[in-house]
């Protein structure tokens, strides 16, 4: 991490990185979370003396266009600002951002492509199945023999998610996520305890155990609900958790993903590390899962700030 942290106190990191523009907001599902993310990553960048000023899409984009900056902060989260369109945007307008480009920020946005790119680079992911109004919930609940987490396969933040056991419960749970998305994945249940890996460049922060108050982290979890545990150390042993940064960074890089990014997994009671998704643009408010894994690496938030920003330096270059 010694890359990342040099320099970050130095005087000339503001002039270094010019004039900064936060994108935060959107039309997506989770804009709210996103303009929390954007508020505090605009203070950090504020209070480190950065030139920044921060722009909410649903908006208009027309300040792409209209105001002087010299790179981007992606706070976006969901579809619009985590999906590849914003970042097609700012390839075209020749701006340099945060993050992972438009391929791999679509691949991570899409839970259906990303398991199949990572079936195809042999990481282990939890089987699934495609649903639709045609689809034989008797048949699927007895093909995964045991319960399923039904998934739209575009949203973030645990948005439209449930967990099943039956076939008229599957049904339900289809229409349910079918109201944020055409396309929905019935995965099937792994036990085992949760885990999220932030990445930052191309090292893996410390590994964070994630133990939900809830049967599992679902949207009330991860916003409403105050008796979450969060583990630092996670609890894994040293070994183990060695290799669950590596499995990591395999689903990271698997899908093309640059810059900065979180990946969520189970570990079995086996042992065996299976990948749920990757965050392209995870979330940024103080208490987030990536502030608290820096914070771990020796980064306050403050540094974590300016470290995803430092990255984007090269692509200026």
């Amino acid at each position: 991490m010694e890359q990342y942290l040099k320099h970050q106190n130095e005087s000339f990191q503001a002039k270094q990185l010019g004039r900064v523009m936060v994108l935060a907001g959107g039309t997506s599902a989770e804009r709210e979370i996103s303009l929390d993310s954007g508020r505090n990553v605009l203070g950090a960048l504020r209070d480190a003396g950065v030139d920044s000023f921060m722009v909410d899409p649903k908006d208009g984009l027309m300040p792409l266009l209209t105001e002087t900056y010299d790179r981007v902060f992606i706070a976006m989260h969901g579809r619009g600002g985590e999906d590849g369109s914003i970042q097609g945007t700012l390839d075209l307008l020749g701006k340099p951002y945060t993050g992972s480009g438009v391929l791999a920020s679509a691949l991570a946005m899409n839970k259906l492509k990303a398991k199949q790119v990572w079936e195809s680079a042999g990481v282990a992911t939890a089987p699934y199945v495609q649903l639709s109004e045609n689809t034989d919930w008797e048949g699927v609940v007895a093909h995964m023999q045991g319960p399923v987490m039904v998934k739209p396969a575009h949203e973030g933040s645990s948005i439209g998610m449930c967990r099943v056991s039956t076939a008229e419960e599957l049904a339900a749970a289809y229409r349910t996520a079918a109201k944020y998305d055409n396309l929905i994945l019935a995965e099937k249940w792994i036990p085992g305890s949760e885990f999220t890996v932030a990445i930052l460049g191309r090292e893996a922060l410390p590994v964070v155990g994630v133990k939900p108050g809830r049967d599992y982290y679902d949207y009330h979890a991860k916003y409403v609900a105050d008796d979450n545990q969060f583990l630092l150390p996670c609890g894994l042993s040293e070994a183990q958790e060695l290799a669950v940064m590596e499995q990591a960074l395999r689903a990271f890089q698997a899908l093309d993903c640059d810059g900065w990014g979180r990946v969520d997994l189970i570990v079995d009671e086996a042992g065996t590390a299976w990948l749920l998704e990757v965050n392209s643009a995870p979330g940024m408010n103080r208490e987030s899962l990536t502030p608290m894994a820096a914070e771990a690496a020796g980064f306050n938030y403050q540094n974590l700030v300016l470290a995803i920003l430092r990255t984007t330096l090269a692509k200026s270059a």
